[in-house]
């Protein structure tokens, strides 16, 4: 079985194929589709296999850039992945290069590509990615919130109760949170997140981005919500601004120092000593541990 190696690539000026196969999960555009990479167009007039998610909007891009694909055409989405992974990997294996493209931005990321990677790195095929547009890191640059710290969630679950449940995990999540939607749901997702996380929270609605009609809307849940009402069309990421320290308090129900103090009781109660109590109420009301700690010294029936 033949696998490839780190430097293994394709010459982006020459499109030379490598000696070694590979899987190459590539990058394309959001929408503009000058953002696409010479690295990119020559991947893809050299690869020995393109696999993508809708082959049609690939004849599209390749017309639009000028490409011309030498290799082989497939199909590659949610309703074939796991029997097309085999058949890609396979042909790695043998030497050959595939390269991976969805319909916009990165394979894997809330789109088909994983099961290739797991199938390729159980087979021992070299994989390696050329990086490239992301709607999840360019409505995070974009959204005017946090982003030293973030999490990325994809679509809500389209059922309220299973929705809700989701939503209920992350009503504490300090991180940016980024999501995934489709434009005639925003609403009702909109207004289950201002629900869920409080009307207040600061969030950002990116709509089209690279495309002409680019927009970022920012401001409140609730305000979102009264300006999704309109109706929203185009490609859509939504970026929710972490929980504050305050937020996190009252979800967990330690927004006061009596509070903290009978949560540090509980913890003694079954067996954890006072010290690791007060770290574990410190961390899950969002502060310092000191705080916690002189509420319990000022508590005259627990003992310092």
């Amino acid at each position: 079985m033949a696998t490839g190696n780190a430097g293994t690539d394709l010459d982006p000026s020459t499109g030379a194929t490598p000696k070694f196969g590979q899987i190459v999960l590539a990058a394309t555009p959001l929408g503009n589709d000058l953002d696409a990479s010479p690295r990119l167009c020559a991947l893809l007039a050299a690869a020995d296999v393109v696999a993508a998610e809708d082959t049609r909007r690939l004849r599209r891009l390749v017309a639009a850039l000028g490409v011309e694909i030498s290799g082989r055409v497939v199909s590659y989405h949610d309703a074939n992945e796991r029997e097309r992974a085999v058949e890609l990997v396979e042909i790695a294996a043998a030497g050959g290069t595939v390269i991976v493209v969805t319909d916009a931005g990165m394979p894997v990321v809330s789109d088909p590509g994983f099961r290739v990677v797991s199938e390729a790195v159980a087979r021992g095929v070299h994989v390696t990615a050329l990086p490239g547009p992301s709607a999840v890191l360019t409505a995070l640059a974009l959204s005017g919130l946090a982003v030293d710290r973030f999490c990325f969630e994809g679509f809500l679950p389209r059922k309220a109760g299973e929705r809700s449940t989701r939503l209920q995990e992350l009503i504490d999540e300090p991180r940016t949170m980024v999501f995934f939607e489709a434009p005639h749901r925003l609403e009702v997702m909109l207004r289950a997140l201002a629900e869920s996380l409080g009307g207040g929270r600061q969030a950002a609605v990116c709509r089209e981005l690279t495309k002409t009609y680019e927009e970022v809307k920012r401001g409140a849940l609730a305000e979102l919500v009264q300006w999704a009402e309109l109706g929203v069309r185009g490609e859509i990421t939504v970026v929710v601004a972490g929980a504050s320290a305050q937020e996190r308090r009252v979800a967990a129900g330690l927004e006061t120092q009596s509070a903290q103090v009978e949560a540090v009781r509980a913890r003694e109660a079954h067996g954890v000593d006072r010290r690791t109590a007060i770290a574990e109420v410190a961390k899950a009301a969002g502060v310092p541990r000191r705080v916690v700690y002189d509420a319990v010294v000022k508590h005259k029936d627990v003992e310092p």
